[in-house]
């Protein structure tokens, strides 16, 4: 389940948890595209909580929207994941070297206040 978070209007805050349907990613797609719009740059917070799988039947209607943001990548700018299981911070280092003129960085849950005030530009 996603659930979007209060954040500064360039910023898609994200918690999941748990099982991740097609209708979440749909809704998560439909902000960020508003957003990409608005913003020269959008950054990215993403908090994940014990995710135990993931609707197969939801990903070509995913892969179909996410392919065209290939093309968009220079606009995105900070990604900051806080992650309570080890594989999802694992997995966000391969992407972030896949990808790597986009900023990712990885957090422990713990240091959740400090992901979300670098990912929207205010970290000390």
């Amino acid at each position: 389940m996603f659930t979007l978070l209060d954040s500064p209007d360039d910023v898609i805050a994200i918690h999941v948890a748990g099982h991740i349907a097609g209708a979440d990613i749909d809704k998560v797609m439909d902000r960020l595209e508003a957003m990409m719009a608005r913003h020269d740059k959008v950054h990215v917070f993403v908090e994940t909580h014990a995710i135990d799988g993931i609707e197969i039947a939801g990903l070509p209607a995913y892969f179909k929207r996410a392919l065209p943001l290939f093309g968009k990548l220079s606009h995105f700018g900070r990604v900051a994941v806080v992650a309570d299981q080890s594989w999802v911070r694992v997995a966000t280092r391969v992407e972030s070297a896949l990808l790597p003129h986009i900023s990712y960085r990885t957090f422990e849950p713990e240091q959740r206040d400090a992901a979300f005030a670098w990912v929207a530009g205010n970290a000390v």
